[in-house]
């Protein structure tokens, strides 16, 4: 009698009851609970959500009278979609290889037979391990997979975003309080493909989202092809999904997935370069710096026409319109401050899209802060790491081995966090960590002056000490000052033993001409040499002292008197205009 009455009470909804069914993948049966609305109609989407670890399909598919599951069968009905929800072998996912990937393209083609559904609008999403597997799917099948919807799960190990991927969209949610997958590790994920999607690095976040009280709804976008990155922060959530009256998983899944399809008719347009959230800084002690011109470049093309224009936008100011390839201009005399470049492409047939980067000018007063260690596992922005087999650009985390950064939890310790870098092959500058490489989204453009750089280090696993060589190089690899330090503290190998501060270090140095400069760690040139850099890197600059040089002071003979014409150039005599600098400290002007 029960069973009869909720058959009835699903054919009120409209709703045909889940059915189980069965497909052979690469020799294994299968199975999978579907759900397909009566009047579903042709061309159809299709949404697939997958379980968590020890759960099954029948669990998470159940929803319609629990209040703790994804309940979507309401939702699937209204909007006319196909929902499937997979059985795991044995519980569980592959969230590294082919099997599970495999089982989902064999229910899109069976879907697509079956119902006739559309193969540019098919939605993944995942709770818990079918969430790690959702994040797997978009380097594996972005091609079939028109938008992603991960729930309270993450790559343990470390997001990835493969270069040549398309433009992901992403809608994340997420508990504060979850037990399971910790909040905190939601937001690193998401990093790796705000960068990837070039979304803005600042979201737009909206509080209380739709009147529920603590929640929040991260936006980050639009960024190439339009895409965005969200993430739906539930407070005090633990780890399940959310059915409140204001915030209900399902619908907040539906209503962003279905904006978005493979077969778009509108252009596609991307901005190659500079990368999202990339940082030009221009420092110099008289804090009267220019900054460099930066040149943007993009990409567009159109599934259906041709693309008639490509604009060039900083804010809202016109840059260039570009009506043939390359599509380039130059940002040129900028201010400090936030910067939304953006490109938009015009088709024949006047549809447009837009891609956006966002890019900081900063222009340091005083003394200028190089570090950003505050995050285990990760390399910071700005930073390069290389130990003579992997180099590893910031931002990027999830690292669980090898150069990043790693956090301290002894009783006494000279720091919480430290930047990690070591040399395996023992080769010379084979393992360093650099700050103001290309690729890594800092650039540092300083102009004439004098430096002192601070810095405190220590070594990793060195009983017998290694040296640390610091420098300073132009991006081309040419080092204009270098400094030798060798570490008394050894940390031991364990983030748990106890150390004391390392001593501050100091290493000054001198600029003749405006150029975009690297700052450089090297470990020693010895096989699995290490380094630990401390927290806290500074930079700060001073005038030079300029007057009028007398014989009485200009001691020719002196080894340490070196001159340079206006052009930074190096001159023998004295006599000519030109730039004294002695003992690397005072510099006058003649």
């Amino acid at each position: 009698m029960k069973q009869n009455f909720l058959l009835l009470f699903l054919f009120v909804l409209g709703l045909m009851p889940a059915k189980a069914d069965n497909i052979t993948v690469d020799g294994t049966s299968r199975s999978y609970n579907v759900i397909v609305p009566n009047n579903l109609g042709e061309n159809r989407p299709l949404l697939i959500f997958c379980h968590g670890y020890n759960q099954d399909a029948g669990w998470m598919q159940n929803s319609e009278f629990k209040n703790d599951q994804v309940s979507m069968e309401a939702v699937c009905d209204t909007a006319k979609f196909v929902c499937v929800f997979p059985n795991g072998i044995n519980k569980s996912w592959d969230t590294g290889g082919d099997r599970d990937i495999n089982f989902i393209k064999a229910i899109i083609d069976k879907m697509v037979t079956q119902h006739n559904i559309d193969r540019n609008r098919v939605y993944l999403g995942g709770f818990s391990m079918g969430g790690m597997l959702t994040y797997h799917a978009m380097n594996k099948i972005p091609d079939l997979i028109a938008a992603f919807a991960p729930c309270s799960g993450y790559p343990m190990g470390g997001a990835t975003a493969n270069a040549n991927v398309r433009a992901i969209p992403i809608l994340h949610i997420h508990g504060t309080s979850d037990e399971t997958c910790a909040f905190s590790g939601a937001q690193p994920a998401l990093n790796v493909w705000i960068n990837h999607n070039g979304c803005p690095t600042t979201a737009q976040v909206t509080n209380n989202y739709n009147g529920f009280s603590g929640c929040k709804m991260h936006v980050w976008g639009p960024g190439n092809d339009g895409v965005e990155v969200r993430l739906l922060e539930l407070p005090n959530k633990g780890h399940w999904i959310c059915k409140e009256k204001q915030v209900y998983t399902g619908k907040e899944i539906w209503n962003f997935c279905k904006r978005f399809s493979l077969n778009k008719t509108s252009p596609n347009v991307k901005i190659t370069a500079p990368a999202t959230g990339g940082k030009f800084i221009s420092y110099g002690p008289k804090n009267e710096v220019t900054f460099p011109d930066i040149t943007i470049t993009a990409t567009a093309d159109d599934p259906n026409g041709t693309v008639e224009k490509v604009e060039f936008y900083d804010g809202t100011t016109l840059l260039a319109t570009c009506t043939a390839k390359p599509y380039k201009t130059t940002l040129s005399g900028a201010k400090a401050g936030k910067h939304k470049l953006k490109a938009v492409a015009t088709d024949n047939d006047g549809e447009t899209s837009t891609a956006s980067v966002e890019v900081t000018l900063q222009a340091p007063t005083t003394t200028l802060s190089l570090s950003g260690f505050s995050e285990a596992n990760a390399i910071p922005a700005g930073w390069t790491t290389y130990d003579s087999s992997e180099k590893r650009t910031g931002y990027s985390g999830g690292y669980s081995s090898g150069c990043r950064v790693l956090e301290f939890t002894g009783t006494t310790k000279g720091f919480n966090y430290g930047l990690y870098i070591r040399n395996i092959n023992g080769n010379a500058k084979q393992g360093y960590a650099k700050f103001g490489l290309s690729g890594a989204g800092t650039t540092l453009s300083l102009a004439p002056g004098h430096y002192t750089l601070k810095y405190k280090v220590c070594n990793w696993n060195m009983a017998n000490f290694g040296e640390v060589e610091v420098c300073v190089e132009t991006r081309a690899g040419k080092s204009i000052a270098s400094q030798t330090y060798t570490p008394n503290i050894n940390i031991g190998n364990k983030t748990s033993n106890d150390f004391s501060t390392p001593a501050q270090q100091t290493f000054e140095f001198d600029v003749t001409e405006q150029d975009d400069y690297v700052i450089a760690f090297y470990s020693a040139a010895s096989e699995w040499s290490d380094c630990i850099i401390g927290p806290v890197v500074s930079l700060a600059g001073k005038n030079y002292v300029t007057t009028e040089i007398g014989a009485q002071i200009v001691d020719r003979k002196s080894s340490d008197c070196k001159w340079f014409d206006l052009q930074g150039r190096r001159v023998d005599s004295p006599q000519k205009p030109g730039i004294y600098i002695s003992n690397g400290k005072k510099i006058y002007k003649r």
